[in-house]
């Protein structure tokens, strides 16, 4: 009775440790009320220039999110990520992306963290890109060379599944164990694959199911590993068929997947348009809809258990939510509020909700296992 005594008061005591450890975290950005789960503040606002953030990657002390991600920026100036402090949301450097012809659309959207203090970010313009710190500085270097642009099917080499012609759009990108780069393509309903090391992306899946329509026809979207390491989740924001519906579909991590292989999780009828994706610890999937401005969290048989939305009078609302990763540290989910149909610079923001997890762990190209959230 004693031990049982002694067991009871240490977990008891451990479990108040984290709770103060979590309540200072977010107490370092401003937040003073109790924590609850679901609860969202700001961590860090995003400078309007060149603002409509997308992606977000927590490591080490700082937060990155990578922009401009929209149509319109010929003539403007270079792609960008922001590194902000991660407890208390400072910006603290901005990484300009060089080697862009400004006089063309160019956009960054989603990232990933490398190892070897590399951090991926995707590029409309040049690719797969990664960046290493040197000394106060970040070098940039080429990785993975920019999707080719496909001609529809039927066509006797490579060619797009989509019943219209669309340039490619790069959106997001994870690693598996072995290295390779999976990137979705936004309008040509594909997933490509890129080979350890880099080089020219090769064809992994496509599928006419992958074809987005509406007035914004974006298909495959966000991207990610089970738990497991077994399989590769996408989110597919919107159908051609069905401008209003938006799917998340399963494929096994395997070299050459079929059509027979695609399984579908979840379907949104509602024209929420699902963006990003992030596992929780216990095998959650976190999906970010842009269009309802929600969290939804689906059960690892693909049941909705629960949705988040920003509350009456919280400071910034979810505004096209979009990258979404875990934080560990504080046991919440870091949102990039993408303003996309506003445009409202006052919502360009990274907010940090309370989910009481840490997220699930994610590889890097070198093998390694990192904690994206750590």
């Amino acid at each position: 009775m004693n031990r049982m005594y002694v067991s009871v008061g240490r977990r008891l005591r451990a479990a108040i440790m984290l709770l103060v450890v979590i309540a200072l975290g977010f107490a370092g950005s401003g937040l003073a009320q109790a924590v609850q789960i679901g609860d969202i503040d700001v961590l860090a606002t995003v400078p309007a220039t060149p603002g409509f953030p997308e992606g977000v990657v927590a490591h080490g002390s700082s937060v990155f999110v990578s922009g401009p991600a929209r149509f319109g920026t010929a003539g403007t100036g270079p792609s960008a990520i922001q590194v902000f402090d991660r407890r208390t949301g400072t910006l603290k450097q901005t990484i300009l992306v060089t080697g862009e012809n400004l006089a063309f659309e160019h956009a960054l959207s989603n990232m990933a963290w490398g190892g070897a203090g590399r951090l991926f970010a995707l590029s409309t313009q040049l690719g797969l890109i990664y960046f290493t710190k040197q000394g106060l500085d970040y070098a940039q270097v080429g990785y993975g060379d920019p999707v080719p642009d496909l001609p529809i099917c039927p066509f006797s080499g490579s060619c797009s599944p989509t019943a219209f012609d669309m340039p490619p759009i790069v959106n997001d990108v994870v690693f598996d164990p072995q290295g390779y780069a999976y990137v979705t393509d936004s309008l040509q309903a594909t997933i490509w694959r890129y080979a350890p090391g880099g080089g020219a992306a090769q064809i992994w899946f496509q599928s006419a199911q992958f074809e987005g329509g509406g007035p914004i026809p974006f298909g495959a979207n966000g991207i990610r590993l089970n738990r497991e390491r077994t399989h590769v989740y996408v989110a597919i924001s919107s159908s051609a068929a069905n401008p209003a519906q938006g799917t998340i579909y399963r494929l096994p991590l395997v070299d050459q997947p079929t059509e027979a292989d695609l399984a579908v999780i979840h379907t949104y009828i509602a024209g929420e348009m699902p963006d990003q994706l992030a596992f929780d610890s216990v095998g959650n999937l976190y999906v970010s809809l842009a269009l309802s401005n929600q969290i939804s969290v689906l059960a690892a048989n693909g049941t909705e258990t629960v949705r988040y939305a920003s509350a009456p009078g919280d400071a910034i609302p979810l505004d096209n939510p979009a990258g979404i990763a875990f934080d560990a540290r504080t046991r919440s989910l870091l949102i990039v509020n993408h303003a996309l149909l506003s445009g409202d610079p006052n919502h360009f923001a990274v907010l940090r909700m309370f989910v009481d997890d840490p997220g699930t762990q994610l590889f890097d190209p070198d093998s390694s296992e990192t904690e994206f959230g750590e």
